[in-house]
């Protein structure tokens, strides 16, 4: 096994073992998404042109998105938990891969949101929402919605090693839930004006929800969109791969600078 795989299995171990002592984030995190679609599926499903029953399989996947891009939330505040503690100058002290710490919190977020999908997932059958695609899509969206919560752990890693204090990372992460209201998360963009569509549909959270809806079976992909809604499996995993390329080594380079 190489270095950095048996130190970042290692660091994976460490990152579990601490969602297991804080179990009251975890089902924070896990049981917003639930409230949200109970809330907006009953409330503004009422308000929109959709049916609700339509209206509740449609906000599914994007709920599913915008979980995911919460991983920019929990990892800045984990990783700016650990440099303002100083345990990341501890660790920086021992003989292991400058990888292995992010990487072993990308991966155990990335676990834990893999468990914490399930509850949401039947929740959601519970209010009307259907698999309408076949089994191997329906594992092709959940590959590619962890795949996505991945990248934006990079993300919430990297800024969180720039943060000044713990309550910057927190007042900063809180903004992230702007990112799925300029996105076809939790409405269609269609009736949008057309600066503002194009802007919601170059959203990386768009091409995946849309691609979600599609693999699900839950909606077509809507005609004249930008490219990257047009083809939203191609366009979700560019995304991923220009994110992963871009924030991946400046978290590392991040975190090795003393």
């Amino acid at each position: 096994m190489s270095t950095l795989a048996f130190d970042g299995t290692a660091m994976l171990g460490r990152q579990l073992l601490r969602v297991r002592n804080n179990p009251a984030l975890v089902i924070l995190t896990q049981t917003m998404p639930i409230t949200m679609l109970l809330f907006f599926g009953y409330v503004f499903g009422s308000a929109l042109a959709m049916p609700g029953a339509e209206y509740r399989a449609f906000l599914v996947p994007g709920l599913l998105v915008a979980t995911a891009a919460n991983g920019i939330m929990t990892g800045m505040f984990q990783s700016a938990q650990d440099v303002h503690r100083g345990v990341t100058d501890r660790l920086r002290t021992l003989p292991v891969s400058r990888a292995a710490v992010p990487l072993g919190q990308a991966v155990a977020d990335t676990i834990v949101t893999a468990a914490g999908i399930v509850p949401f997932l039947l929740v959601g059958l519970a209010v009307g929402w259907r698999v309408e695609g076949s089994a191997t899509a329906a594992l092709g969206a959940v590959a590619l919605l962890l795949l996505f919560r991945f990248a934006c752990t990079w993300i919430g890693i990297f800024l969180g090693l720039l943060t000044k204090s713990e309550e910057a990372a927190g007042q900063l992460g809180s903004a992230t839930f702007m990112l799925p209201l300029l996105s076809n998360a939790y409405i269609p963009t269609d009736n949008l004006p057309g600066w503002l569509r194009t802007l919601a549909e170059w959203n990386p959270l768009s091409a995946v929800a849309t691609a979600l809806r599609d693999l699900f079976g839950n909606a077509p992909v809507p005609d004249g969109a930008s490219w990257p809604v047009a083809h939203p499996v191609a366009g979700s995993l560019a995304w991923c791969a220009v994110l992963l390329a871009v924030f991946a080594p400046l978290a590392v380079r991040r975190y090795a600078r003393a």
